[in-house]
């Protein structure tokens, strides 16, 4: 998908690169899920959930923290350290860390940093749980 009219990413604010940055990261897990095999609806939407919430995507951020380079750990903290309501179902420090991590990947999808994206969450998903185990 190609990006047009979009100001510089660096320019947005961290927020609205979290928000672009959740259907990214939901999207590949998505399509993780689906290519380890087809299933009821429901069962890949289960299966997504658990990979999208605050607490997997904080785990996976410390999967990839040591291969981030400066411009990346700097959006990351700037999406971590910006203010919003964190819901009741995870902590403020797991909230934070998972708004920063899809700060990150919002940044470099409106950068067109396809091939960064991937690197990524190949090594967020090797790490996983499901990433390592067969399907159900």
């Amino acid at each position: 998908m190609e990006i047009a009219n979009i100001q510089d990413p660096r320019e947005l604010s961290p927020l609205v690169l979290a928000y672009v940055g959740d259907a990214v990261y939901e999207l590949l897990t998505r399509i993780r899920i689906l290519e380890r095999g087809n299933a009821p609806v429901q069962k890949l939407h289960s299966r997504t959930v658990q990979h999208v919430c605050a607490a997997a995507q904080a785990e996976g951020f410390k999967q990839i923290e040591s291969v981030l380079t400066e411009e990346e750990l700097s959006i990351f903290r700037r999406g971590r350290n910006t203010h919003n309501n964190i819901p009741k179902n995870a902590s403020p420090a797991v909230y934070r860390t998972a708004t920063g991590l899809e700060a990150l990947f919002g940044y470099l999808y409106l950068k067109g940093e396809q091939e960064r994206i991937q690197t990524l969450y190949a090594l967020i998903w090797s790490g996983s749980a499901e990433g390592t185990e067969a399907m159900d």
